[in-house]
């Protein structure tokens, strides 16, 4: 059995951090599909449910609604703290609120939770229809797939047009999408350290992540979430999160921060770590007990996916479709989606005037952690 390492100050994780069926909902609703979604890859999947959070009201015209997508380990709740149904705070909660830069006094504020994800969509955890879990059975899915799903929840809040459409990393693949793939439903467009296709970096990051969770003898061919506590495979998903995190930061800010400085007391050289070894554990540990390693894989195996121009005369003519206004920003230490591909992004889609630069120590997780250098970006193109 797999275990979370001991290294670890919380409790013995569950299978699967995902939300289930009685837990408390949070700021959660629902809309479920009552169709079934057809698959880019082939097949479809029934019973589609997408768990979603909304801040201010939709106006009358409902011209004010803006779209916000989160990236891999993300989820809906964009603001607020944490609490009952919500493990974590707001990711973005700086940005969003009454006089902040997605002002709900004005803004109608949408975050769904991403197909594929666990907490509260659709995704490997989930039942299917004969009421067992999905597990190792839950389809491939696509960017496309998930922007599709999107799409129909639009439709069930009677939302035609986006204000805006904003999104980070897997986000900004799918607002990416969502502008490509439904053009006169979004005004404006704020792309944040993504790419119009994933790289074969990227793809090498993320499959060395899905290898070390499926090499896990707890993932039992995906089929682990009846496991009691303890059971899953936490050993590779922690494995997962450490690889990513390295990615997501910068290495003058490890350097800064860590050095080679031992964890306290601990002796390196006797068995102990580096203070730079317990903060990637720390960071494990915590991914394990909110999130779903299945997710987590399918999540992934759509980042890598991710190709606007596939089957759409390539890159050039997908990018030609975006009718939105576009700003595009890169941060300037991020490794892992270098500010090449937002340069060649924004050349792509004809708004080279509209390239910005965050400026970060922080790596790729930049646009997260510099909320007013983001929020300066969206009123931009909203005010």
């Amino acid at each position: 059995m797999s275990t979370v390492p001991t290294t670890s100050p919380l409790p013995l994780p569950p299978a699967s951090g995902a939300w289930r069926e009685g837990d408390p909902p949070g700021r959660r609703r629902w809309h479920v599909r009552e169709r079934p979604l057809p698959l880019e890859a082939g097949g479809e999947l029934p019973g589609v449910r997408l768990a979603f959070e909304t801040w201010g009201r939709l106006a009358p015209d409902r011209s004010n609604a803006v779209l916000v997508l989160h990236a891999l380990t993300g989820d809906s709740h964009v603001a607020g703290p944490a609490g009952p149904g919500h493990p974590t705070p707001g990711w973005w909660d700086g940005l969003v609120g009454p006089g902040r830069a997605l002002d709900t006094d004005r803004w109608f504020v949408v975050a769904p939770n991403v197909l594929g994800g666990c907490q509260g969509s659709t995704g490997p955890s989930s039942r299917r229809p004969d009421g067992r879990r999905w597990g190792g059975a839950f389809p491939f899915l696509t960017q496309r797939d998930q922007v599709a799903a999107e799409a129909d929840l639009a439709d069930a809040l009677g939302i035609g047009r986006w204000a805006l459409v904003i999104g980070g990393s897997m986000g900004g693949m799918r607002a990416l999408e969502w502008a490509v793939s439904y053009p006169e439903r979004s005004a404006a467009l704020l792309l944040l350290a993504t790419t119009a296709a994933a790289s074969a970096e990227q793809i090498a990051w993320a499959a060395a992540q899905v290898h070390a969770v499926r090499a896990d003898p707890g993932w039992r061919g995906g089929d682990y979430h009846d496991a009691g506590p303890g059971g899953g495979p936490h050993a590779g998903l922690g494995l997962a999160r450490r690889l990513a995190h390295v990615t997501y930061r910068s290495e003058p800010e490890l350097r800064a921060r860590f050095g080679r400085a031992p964890q306290d007391a601990e002796d390196p050289w006797r068995g102990g770590r580096y203070r730079v070894e317990s903060y990637l554990d720390h960071h494990a540990a915590k991914l394990v007990h909110r999130f779903d390693a299945g997710s987590y894989v399918a999540l992934a195996e759509a980042m890598n996916s991710h190709d606007v121009g596939r089957g759409r005369g390539g890159t050039r003519a997908a990018l030609r479709r975006v009718t939105a206004r576009t700003l595009v920003a890169a941060v300037d230490s991020d490794r892992l989606y270098p500010p090449y591909q937002q340069a060649e992004l924004a050349a792509g889609i004809g708004t080279a005037d509209g390239l910005r630069t965050v400026v970060s120590p922080y790596g790729h997780d930049g646009f997260l952690i510099e909320v007013a250098q983001v929020a300066a970006l969206v009123r931009e193109l909203l005010d």
